[in-house]
């Protein structure tokens, strides 16, 4: 049974969620570690040769590694960029079920020493409805990685988002700014000190704009 296992979750969409998990799983492979991925349910997929397509799942499989089968690692995708329930109502398609989830990863952490489960948007998104990414990772048992878009008006989202996973008990390994564009603001630069001192929850570390992880964040995880 793996011994660390972990939500990815952000502030938001658009935060770089799959980036960090990429990168997160490359890194943990380069250590000689077993790296397991699941994407419980993926939304936006493209449809191609009659079959929806997990861009992100793909991402992170190919970064760690892993040649389990798709239907494993992502279980559910959608054609609608929306919430999993919500796409499931549109594309008139059957929503997660949270049992078949559960199975899924358990057959990749039983494989693996280092498992990472993404979300969808937010840790209060629902994965089906009155059930969440906070549920999910308690039922799970995974610590929670909180990816913050280093930008602008990230401050509140990082809090209330770190907050909510306080709140519902769930064990936080801390958060991680990811720089989501090449552009040094001032609100970049700053971000990492504010947070600090609004909130108990450890820092991470900065993920820079199209830089390698920081081997120190990778140090944290494990230690």
């Amino acid at each position: 049974m793996t011994s660390r296992k972990f939500l990815i979750t952000g502030t938001d969409t658009g935060v770089g969620k799959s980036t960090v998990g990429c990168a997160l799983g490359f890194a943990f492979r380069a250590r000689g570690l077993r790296v397991g991925v699941m994407k419980p349910a993926e939304t936006g997929c493209e449809e191609r040769g009659g079959i929806l397509e997990p861009s992100d799942a793909r991402a992170l499989m190919l970064a760690c590694g892993s040649t389990l089968p798709i239907d494993l690692v992502c279980p559910y995708r959608y054609r609608s960029r929306l919430a999993p329930p919500a796409a499931a109502e549109r594309d008139n398609l059957p929503p997660p079920d949270i049992e078949r989830i559960t199975r899924c990863f358990r057959e990749i952490s039983d494989a693996s020493d280092v498992a990472l489960v993404e979300g969808v948007g937010g840790i209060a998104v629902p994965i089906k409805w009155g059930y969440d990414y906070a549920d999910l990772a308690a039922a799970m048992d995974l610590t929670v990685i909180v990816v913050v878009g280093n930008r602008l008006g990230c401050l509140n989202v990082a809090v209330l988002t770190l907050g909510y996973a306080q709140k519902r008990g769930l064990r936080i390994a801390g958060w991680l700014l990811n720089d989501t564009e090449p552009a040094v603001t001032p609100a970049a630069i700053t971000n990492a000190a504010s947070l600090t001192k609004m909130t108990a929850a450890p820092c991470l570390g900065t993920m820079r704009y199209k830089e390698p992880l920081a081997k120190s964040v990778i140090d944290r995880l494990l230690a």
